[in-house]
């Protein structure tokens, strides 16, 4: 029997045996992990191997790789993974020296939350919409926890939270309340923040533009336009609450706008400029509430004022000539005209020889004047020379 053992065959057969049945190595498939480990990026982490015996050398994995970040691992079999970032994340697995898997954990980095700015939308009386973006990004799922905080006494109110959109909705508000504080929570898994924003809701109400802006001409007008529009669908009529529509027009390519003011629907403009486009824009706002604000513009609508056709002339039509003279590219010239002008240049040459005539008389008349004073002066000059010569 000793013999057999020592035989070649034999040993053969006892060494594939041995090497079929040693144990395998796992390799470890997203849904394994035994948990999910989060962390800070930019930080030092530590992945405890739990099955693992103090001094017994162990075998971490990084993604079913033996490739790990910058690491350390201590005595008991602990990694330390060094000032990681977002490339570290992933599963890790430890192994004995055997391959048998210890124990393996999913590692999640980002950061806490930050600060949100918020900013809140109030179509109509009985609805506000507040939406927020985030300071920090943190590379992790989180849960927003909104509350509208009202006036000392009443209930706070519910803002109902879309998470994916980050926004959240409430209906029928206290929209007359002084002021108002929206507190928005963010959480995840390494920590949270609260944001307040405080507002007053009938500064923030805004309604939609008008719809179905129509601009339409008046035929016999060639300086008028109609225009036409409906509520905005957001706004409810049932409510009774008026609004105040702002009309702009301008003759297409000007820059200047004319502007009216309406209640109602529809608005007749008076002062078109006939045989141009013009540009009509229409905008809302709560007409009790002077302190909302004025929605935005509709989209630019073109229309031209009529134009008359005139009747034809019937001597185009039936021309009394049947052999009319073929037409050529020589502008004939009115006579009329041509006189008309000659005139004109007649008498403007006219009015300029009497303009400079006169002026000519004017400056001979007083330099005559001017030598007669002369004279005079050395006549007397003169006589008092002789009369003061005579002996006495």
């Amino acid at each position: 029997m000793p013999g057999l053992l020592s035989s070649p065959v034999c040993l053969t057969v006892i060494w594939f045996l041995s090497w079929s049945l040693r144990p395998i190595r796992a390799q470890i498939q997203p849904d394994e992990v035994s948990g999910v480990q989060y962390a800070l990026l930019e930080s030092n982490v530590t992945l405890a191997c739990r099955k693992s015996q103090i001094r017994t050398p162990v075998v971490w994995h990084h993604n079913n790789s033996a490739v790990l970040p910058w690491h350390k691992v201590t005595s008991d079999g602990t990694l330390v993974l060094l000032h990681v970032d977002l490339s570290a994340q992933g599963n890790y697995s430890c192994y004995d020296n055997g391959g048998l898997l210890l124990h393996s954990v999913k590692l999640r980095l980002g950061h806490r939350p930050g600060s949100l700015s918020i900013s809140c939308q109030v179509p109509n009386h009985t609805h506000v919409r507040c939406s927020w973006v985030e300071s920090v990004k943190t590379f992790l799922p989180a849960q927003y926890n909104a509350i509208l905080l009202t006036v000392k006494g009443q209930e706070p109110r519910t803002c109902v939270v879309d998470v994916f959109q980050k926004h959240c909705d409430i209906v029928l508000p206290a929209y007359w309340s002084y002021i108002q504080t929206l507190s928005v929570q963010e959480t995840n898994a390494l920590g949270s923040e609260t944001t307040y924003a405080r507002m007053h809701l009938h500064k923030l109400l805004k309604p939609n533009p008008p719809q179905s802006v129509l601009v339409n001409e008046l035929e016999g007008f060639p300086k008028r336009l109609n225009i036409s529009w409906e509520l905005p669908s957001s706004w409810p009529q049932s409510l009774g609450y008026p609004l105040l529509f702002h009309i702009r027009y301008r003759p297409e390519g000007f820059v200047h706008w004319s502007n009216v003011l309406a209640e109602h629907s529809p608005v007749v403009i008076l002062d078109a400029l006939a045989g141009r486009f013009h540009e009509v824009q229409v905008c809302a706002r709560d007409e009790p509430d002077s302190e909302s604000l004025w929605s935005e513009w509709t989209a630019v609508s073109l229309c031209k004022p009529w134009e008359g056709v005139s009747s034809p002339d019937p001597t185009e039509v039936f021309p009394t000539d049947p052999f009319p003279e073929p037409e050529t590219s020589t502008t004939k010239t009115d006579p009329s005209v041509d006189e008309g002008n000659l005139g004109l240049v007649i008498l403007l040459v006219l009015f300029s020889v009497v303009i400079l005539t006169t002026v000519l008389s004017l400056i001979f008349v007083v330099w005559v004047r001017q030598r007669r004073r002369n004279h005079v002066t050395k006549q007397q000059l003169s006589s008092m020379v002789k009369m003061k010569s005579m002996p006495i």
